[in-house]
């Protein structure tokens, strides 16, 4: 079968974040708060897993005197994530009547 199926992208939070950062140069914080409806600590643990698997980069700035984390996904997490995308695609195929 195409692709390969990824748990990383088990999670509703996780799927819909790298579905932003596919086609999003960067994402921040505040504003992936906003789209998801989801908590400071519910996003932050998705975040840090997606991080911890090197499928996002995180990179921490100041905009005026508040800090602001921006999120962008990795070569290797697009690659992840767009070889999930196959999978699902592929399945979806094999099963049609």
């Amino acid at each position: 079968m195409k692709g390969n199926y990824d748990k990383a992208f088990e999670n509703v939070v996780r799927l819909r974040v790298m579905s932003i950062l596919m086609v999003n140069e960067q994402y921040d914080f505040n504003s992936f708060k906003e789209i998801l409806e989801v908590t400071d600590g519910n996003l932050a643990s998705h975040l840090r897993y997606l991080e911890n698997q090197g499928y996002v980069a995180v990179e921490k700035t100041f905009v005026g005197r508040k800090p602001q984390t921006n999120y962008s996904a990795t070569a290797s997490g697009k690659k992840a994530f767009q070889e999930h995308l196959d999978f699902l695609e592929q399945l979806i195929k094999e099963n049609k009547n």
